[in-house]
């Protein structure tokens, strides 16, 4: 029997009573299914209840063969190992006793030994230069994700679950993640936002607020469906809106006719042109006319509000972010940022950036990349003066600005109005509130506080109070600013940045992100050593 999960009339409320999904009926086969969909609107809990770490609140799962999950988040304990992760620490303990003429005759009979050879397999499609006793604390982010897709790939199982695989990995990673899919042959469900990821997918299913739709194909495929979907959509609604604007129209001129005829009966009574009694029939039936008239249009002006508000209903998209910002005022000819035979790291003697020396003049549009460990985060902790060369100089000759995935600039404990305001002191009001109104943040929007955004308006709200203000700074640079956000709040961010006539330094692994704000050049690190970079997790 063919390996499948069915989802029956599933549905989940958040604990304090807000429904992310009802009703939902899903299946999934054999194929590679992308989950996508905003943040907050349950992609992480529906896996979650897949892979039964939930119960449903209603509804039913059933679930033909094995499942093999990555999560996002794994709590290490104490000295466990690679073989701890693989679930084989026990029979490679065998395995170490039959080496050193210490097991039993039982264990001997009933050693594993292909286990080793398996596993170093698995580590290596992987793309983990690791071995089965190493320490999982030991690991980096990125190090940890490779583990725990190493492990999926030893056990085999018959649905991969993966939620956010590319989250903190180097180019390398990705890529090992990229191919790892791309090459799998039973059924998995990857939750990303990595578009490059979804392009190896065979279906796309899209979580809204409206419930779960399947599209077959991948990323691209997919979008050229949503796109023909929304235009029609935007048609259906613009045909109820016209319907629903001529309904009042002849409403309004029944209502005329009917006002001008009354009129008239009532000028011919009052002259004594017609017997009482025929006066008093045609009051009452031009009272009786009014009243069907009301009536039957008061029934079309709900059928037209009626399918105007279903067209409405089906366009759950948000309207994308187009902006239009101030100019800079960059020379295409200013030098930006300098660097000069720089060295640098955090302990004495290993250097994570030897001899560096390279410029930024005018509107460059800079990719800093290299895997993990090569010095991105130290270079960008120089340009911003949080840390000191040991040689060399390094100097920025213009306003800059900083967004990194914390968006650290802003005060969590203020509203995105105050923020712009400290930020653009010389601003007034009505100029912050349009700054705002241009990122999506219009009306009491602006008056929300930092640290109840989402990821993706966390960003929006650092881009509007950095680059909104009248005099927005020559040089931004971006720190991996599209890890944890979903994939409609990266396209916003990027219409942003495309809006942005001054200089970019950019670290990130997103290929198609570097690719979408236009990036002209790429600092391509090496990896002088394997130590874990000082401030960076992955």
């Amino acid at each position: 029997m063919p390996a499948s999960i069915t989802l029956s009339n599933l549905s989940w409320s958040t604990p304090d009573g807000r429904p992310l999904f009802s009703n939902l009926d899903l299946s999934f086969g054999t194929d590679r299914t992308g989950l996508v969909g905003r943040n907050g609107v349950g992609k992480t809990t529906l896996l979650k209840l897949i892979s039964s770490e939930l119960q449903p609140q209603s509804g039913a799962i059933a679930l033909g063969g094995t499942l093999g999950v990555l999560r996002q988040h794994v709590q290490v304990e104490a000295g466990e190992t690679i073989a701890d992760l693989f679930g084989a620490a026990g029979a490679l303990a065998v395995l170490r006793r039959a080496e050193a003429g210490t097991a039993t005759v039982e264990e001997l009979a009933s050693a594993d030994w292909t286990l080793e050879t398996r596993i170093a397999a698995a580590l290596d499609r992987a793309g983990l230069d690791a071995q089965p006793e190493t320490s999982l604390a030991a690991l980096s982010g990125g190090q940890h994700t490779r583990a725990g897709l190493a492990a999926l790939i030893f056990a085999e199982p018959d649905f991969l679950i993966l939620d956010e695989p590319t989250n903190n990995l180097d180019r390398d990673g990705r890529r090992a993640v990229i191919d790892l899919l791309a090459d799998w042959q039973k059924g998995a469900i990857v939750i990303s936002h990595d578009r490059e990821l979804l392009e190896t997918v065979d279906a796309i299913v899209e979580l809204t607020t409206l419930g779960a739709t399947r599209y077959g194909g991948n990323w691209s495929q997919y979008q050229e469906r949503k796109a023909l979907e929304l235009a029609a959509t935007q048609h259906d609604l613009a045909d109820a809106e016209k319907r629903l604007a001529e309904v009042a129209r002849s409403a309004q001129a029944t209502v005329e006719r009917q006002a001008r005829r009354d009129r008239a009966g009532r000028k011919k009574a009052a002259r004594g042109d017609m017997p009482r009694i025929v006066a008093g029939g045609l009051k009452q039936r031009g009272e009786g006319t009014s009243g069907d008239n009301a009536r039957l249009a008061e029934r079309r002006r709900a059928q037209a509000l009626e399918e105007a508000a279903s067209a409405r209903a089906k366009i759950e998209v948000l309207q994308p972010l187009s902006v239009k910002l101030p100019p800079t005022g960059l020379p295409a000819n200013k030098v930006v940022l300098k660097m000069d035979s720089v060295t640098a790291g955090y302990r004495s003697g290993q250097p994570i950036l030897s001899n560096l020396s390279f410029d930024i003049t005018g509107p460059e549009r800079i990719a800093v990349t290299g895997p993990n460990g090569s010095g991105k985060t130290t270079l960008l902790a120089l340009v911003i003066g949080e840390l000191e060369p040991w040689t060399g100089r390094v100097s920025v000759m213009t306003r800059f600005a900083m967004l990194d995935q914390r968006v650290s600039l802003l005060d969590p404990s203020m509203s995105i109005r105050d923020s712009f305001l400290r930020i653009n002191p010389q601003a007034a009001e009505n100029a912050c509130r349009a700054a705002l109104a241009r990122f999506m943040f219009r009306a009491d929007a602006a008056l929300q506080t930092v640290s109840t955004l989402s990821g993706g308006q966390l960003l929006r709200a650092g881009l509007a109070c950095v680059l909104g203000g009248p005099n927005p700074p020559s040089l931004l640079i971006l720190d991996e600013p599209t890890n944890h956000l979903d994939i409609d709040s990266i396209a916003a961010v990027e219409s942003g940045l495309r809006a942005y006539d001054g200089a970019l330094l950019a670290v990130s692994h997103d290929e198609v992100f570097l690719d979408g704000i236009g990036i002209s050049r790429r600092l391509e690190l090496p990896l002088l050593s394997q130590g874990i970079e000082g401030g960076e997790t992955s």
